[in-house]
């Protein structure tokens, strides 16, 4: 078991762990294998949440996003790593999603930990947004260990996100199947973040089938969601607009989150290099002169990490710090660092050790969310987080950052 499991810091091979290379390689040789041994639940798939004892919350539903998530992961570290281990952990996860599936290509929010309904309406319900994941989750599984069920069964997903869950009216996706009226004024309000994951989704499916179909879909969502979400007066991804498309009033129309800023310049950057238009590099230079500009904390013990929210005139909305956030300001900026930008791969360096040191060191397993302090706020550890720290590690690897996962 890790060191900074039991007793509050990392001890690596040689000695305390103090830099990025340190942290990168704690994480790949000791805290992955351990925090893998505590999610996996023989009963299917992995529990969705570890509490602060670092033992599993055994009432815990299971969700798809959380369940799609790690399959995603464990394909893509398989994919990196060839790690027969990594592979049987994946097989094991793509077992259990089918659990989910309600109708062709729909997969249902939750389950109880034994892969039975809960009866609630709420659990029933296709989000969007979760069926994002599956569809990112299966297309790098289907990489990892082709089979036609999985190729036929990304096709039916898709075809119910554009069915089922597409308002005809605008193109824009629905929050859930349950929605009958998107332009209602009790309707659920109209989200960017569905849109951003499932052109993450359709750019993943791109690069691991070079189906060009899939770059196609990739640049009509991200065209949509700038359309209606990009904010050309302050450069800045508004999250959320009113049923009828108009602005929100109040506090909820100004949120703007650093966390995403930074998703979607890295998936914009991405989306350039595997053969879009490089005016997209443009955008998402835009989206990070922002984030810079007000996303980060500038004093204090949790200096340079990303806050939660700011308003649209870069005021800080909440003075806290989720986990998932950091990870993502570490993707963009290793994106930088390999545009050539001198200070941006320091910053990444800087921001992978604050990472670890506050949400990881001295935890039983890792905390999602942090106060001005660096106190935590949210405790338990959710397994879906793992999706966003694994990324941004490989992402910081790709650009040599530090160690990547070692070959097996």
């Amino acid at each position: 078991m890790s060191a900074v499991l039991e007793s509050g810091f990392a001890q690596g091979a040689g000695g305390p762990v103090s830099g990025a290379d340190d942290w990168a390689s704690w994480f790949w040789a000791e805290f992955l294998t351990g925090w893998l041994a505590r999610v996996h639940d023989e009963q299917g798939g992995v529990f969705d949440m570890l509490g602060a004892d670092g033992r599993p919350v055994l009432a815990a539903e299971k969700t798809v996003l959380a369940q799609a998530r790690v399959l995603f992961t464990l394909s893509h570290l398989a994919l990196l790593s060839g790690d027969p281990a990594m592979l049987a952990a994946a097989d094991h996860q793509a077992s259990f999603l089918p659990r989910f599936r309600k109708a062709p290509g729909l997969y249902r929010r939750a389950l109880r930990r034994d892969g039975s309904v809960t009866g609630l309406a709420g659990d029933e319900v296709a989000r969007s947004y979760d069926q994002s994941f599956v569809i990112l989750a299966l297309a790098t599984w289907n990489r990892l260990a082709p089979r036609e069920g999985t190729a036929a069964e990304i096709d039916a997903c898709w075809t119910a996100l554009a069915t089922t869950l597409t308002d005809p009216a605008t193109g824009l996706l629905l929050e859930d199947d349950s929605v009958t009226d998107p332009a209602a004024p009790d309707a659920p309000l109209r989200a960017q973040n569905p849109h951003m994951h499932l052109y993450e989704a359709c750019l993943q499916a791109f690069e691991m089938t070079g189906n060009d179909l899939w770059q196609t879909r990739a640049a009509s969502l991200r065209a949509l969601g700038l359309q209606h979400f990009l904010d050309t007066g302050t450069g800045s991804i508004a999250e959320f607009r009113a049923p009828d498309l108009g602005p929100l009033p109040g506090a909820a129309g100004l949120r703007r989150e650093p966390g995403h800023q930074c998703e979607w310049a890295w998936l914009l950057g991405r989306e350039a290099e595997l053969g879009g238009d490089p005016a997209l590099r443009g955008t998402a230079a835009t989206l990070m002169a922002f984030a810079d500009r007000c996303g980060f904390s500038g004093a204090g013990p949790l200096q340079g990490a990303a806050f939660d929210a700011v308003a649209a005139d870069g005021a800080v909305m909440e003075h806290s710090f989720l986990l998932w956030p950091q990870t993502e300001a570490i993707k963009a900026l290793t994106l930088r660092h390999r545009a050539g930008e001198a200070a941006a791969g320091t910053r990444a360096r800087a921001l992978l050790c604050l990472m670890f040191e506050g949400w990881f060191a001295g935890r039983k397993s890792f905390v999602n969310q942090l106060d001005a302090a660096g106190e935590s706020l949210w405790s338990e550890a959710p397994s879906r987080l793992l999706y966003h720290v694994a990324l941004a590690l490989t992402e910081g690897a790709r650009a040599g950052l530090w160690p990547g996962l070692p070959r097996r």
